[in-house]
């Protein structure tokens, strides 16, 4: 389980661009080093047809950034994970994605995201730590 509430999601413009945005997310076990789900919110925005959905729709890989910083330089630590992202269709497994967010995240308990959910499966993970 990664405890971390927030994490950095990098996707790439079809113009080549990197798109670097904060998201939250929850871990559900599943492969090699599990995966990342993560849901459009009710939070206010433009559209639930985000930008990052069509970046991904174009080009699949994705890289996230976790990391905890404080004064105490021997508390750091950072986590990177490199994956390929898809959006998941409604049904049971888009379900348990919101279920697990829904776990996470208090919020999400008084509401229930209800927007386009991504599954990002962690091809690579590489990290660094102050303590070692």
């Amino acid at each position: 389980m990664i405890a971390a509430d927030v994490a950095r999601l990098a996707t790439r413009r079809p113009d080549g661009t990197i798109d670097l945005v904060p998201f939250v997310f929850a871990w559900m076990p599943g492969g090699e080093f599990g995966s990342l789900v993560s849901a459009v919110d009710h939070k206010p925005k433009r559209s639930t047809r985000l930008q990052r959905l069509a970046n991904i729709a174009a080009d699949p890989a994705v890289t996230v950034l976790i990391d905890w910083y404080t004064d105490d330089w021997a508390a750091l630590w950072w986590v990177r994970m490199r994956g390929d992202a898809t959006e998941l269709a409604p049904g049971v497994e888009s379900d348990e994605a919101v279920d697990a967010l829904v776990a996470k995240y208090q919020q999400y308990r008084q509401r229930r995201p209800d927007g386009p959910v991504l599954r990002i499966d962690i091809t690579q993970l590489v990290g660094w730590s102050a303590n070692g």
